[in-house]
């Protein structure tokens, strides 16, 4: 299918850990499949508090010292002291949509009003060896009821000198094209961080973002040159679709051979926080999913589906010491399609499509404990009836604000670092959907029907 459904935006997550049972647990991870976030086990091995790498009390959004920790393989460790690379993470939730859906969202679900246990997640995270680190999750959904795959980061980091300035090269072995990446701007690390799975999202997005999240392994270089230039480049290869299915994970077709991905940023450090603008480029070619007489889904031999995914980011950090911090994030992703397995089969209206996607939001936070963040998005793309139903449009555009309370989110809080906890609210508008304001479904929904409130409860630990 061209493009992605996105539902939601939130990753689809779904785990296994001992010396040979670790390694097979290890190596089944980091081949599988919104999202690592911050975990309490990286705290312990630093012997700082979480604040130190993530803005807002926990993660995902990074500082300065947060992006240098993940590129150097998550291996700073202070101490000698044994400590259990394991923490774990558990997300409550609730849904309301303006007007109650016209079927349940998944089984087991009400067309309004949903709560759900939308994630319980174990991560392995931290120190290996001296130059070797992982962040790998599994989680649970009460959503389908599995666990499984979510994103996996395996790195080898080193640091050096070039003409006295500090350097950094790398290798990561993943299993999410842009999970490797330290700004929030990536498609992996975007804004909103939690979102409902139970609500109606855009129909369609680039292929970047999320499209092939836990559903391939790629291994990529990257390297820093004093703190400011970054250059990235790797290539990612499918996952057989048995492998998918033992590990609940998507299977959406296999990619013919290795599908690129680089990414270039450049960092400018201010007195008071940090400027980054940046690129990004994947390419990657898909064949079509069939039933196996088992009713399981198979690769298809025949042709592809080619994308061609160019992207431009820029991103804000003010820190002004702990007190007030203020961010700013922003992506714009264009993709251009050619559907040679998708059109010949009837399964779209044009042979060249595109995509566009727009991902803009800034955030306050006062004491890493109060914030707020507003957000907004805009899908657009070309017309195809076939593709897309009703008036053949994709473009969806609207915003989010968010409220956010970490009753421990500082420093010196209450058991830190083994205790975090965030309360997250939540407000999701649309102004178009399905390239409609009124009628997008064909039955007479109106885009505003789509508008979502959602509350959630995050415990990290």
């Amino acid at each position: 299918m061209a493009g992605e459904t996105a539902c939601v935006r939130i990753r689809k997550k779904r785990l296994p850990y001992d010396s040979l049972t670790f390694v097979l647990g290890f190596l089944v991870l980091l081949l599988s499949p919104i999202t690592g976030h911050a975990v309490p086990a990286f705290a312990r091995q630093t012997h700082q508090p979480c604040t130190a790498c993530h803005i807002g009390g926990f993660g995902p959004q990074l500082t300065p010292f947060g992006r240098q920790f993940k590129l150097m393989g998550y291996t700073l460790s202070v101490g000698s002291d044994a400590k259990v690379p394991l923490s774990a993470m558990v997300v409550e939730t609730y849904t309301h949509t303006a007007k109650a859906q016209t079927s349940p969202p998944a089984n087991n679900f009400s067309t309004n009003d949903n709560v759900e246990l939308q994630q319980a997640s174990i991560f392995v995270a931290g120190r290996l060896a001296d130059n070797l680190g992982i962040l790998a999750q599994g989680t649970y959904s009460q959503n389908g009821g599995l666990l499984g795959w979510d994103n996996s980061d395996l790195r080898y980091a080193r640091s050096f000198k070039v003409a006295g300035h500090p350097a950094i090269w790398g290798l990561s072995l993943n299993n999410n094209p842009s999970v490797t990446d330290v700004f929030n701007t990536a498609p992996a690390w975007q804004f909103p961080y939690m979102s409902s799975d139970l609500a109606p999202g855009a129909p369609a997005a680039p292929i970047l973002m999320g499209g092939l999240a836990q559903q391939v392994v790629g291994l990529n270089a990257y390297t820093q040159f004093n703190n400011a230039l970054y250059l990235e480049t790797g290539a990612y290869r499918s996952l057989s679709p048995a492998f998918l299915r033992d590990v609940n994970a998507d299977f959406t077709g296999r990619l013919a051979g290795v599908s690129p991905y680089a990414r270039l940023a450049y960092t400018w450090n201010l007195p008071n926080g940090n400027v980054e603008l940046g690129g990004f480029v994947f390419e990657t070619a898909r064949g079509q999913v069939g039933v196996s007489a088992q009713g399981k889904p198979v690769a298809m031999a025949g042709p592809t589906d080619k994308f061609h995914d160019y992207g431009v980011d820029a991103s804000y950090q003010l820190l002004n010491g702990s007190s007030h911090i203020i961010t700013v994030n922003a992506l714009y992703l264009t993709e251009q399609q050619r559907l040679d397995a998708t059109y010949p089969s009837g399964g779209s209206s044009n042979l060249h499509d595109n995509l566009h996607a727009l991902n803009a939001n800034a955030s306050y936070w006062y004491k890493n404990t109060w914030g707020v963040t507003l957000g907004a998005f805009a899908n657009d793309g070309s017309k195809d009836v076939i593709l897309y139903g009703n008036n053949g449009s994709p473009n969806t555009h609207g915003g989010i604000v968010e409220l956010n309370w970490n009753p421990f989110g500082q420093a010196d809080s209450w058991a830190q670092p083994y205790v975090n906890v965030r309360f997250g609210l939540q407000y999701t508008w649309y102004t178009r959907f399905n390239g409609l304001v009124y009628n997008v479904d064909g039955a007479g929904r109106r885009a505003s029907d789509n508008n979502t409130l959602y509350f959630y409860t995050w415990l990290a630990f």
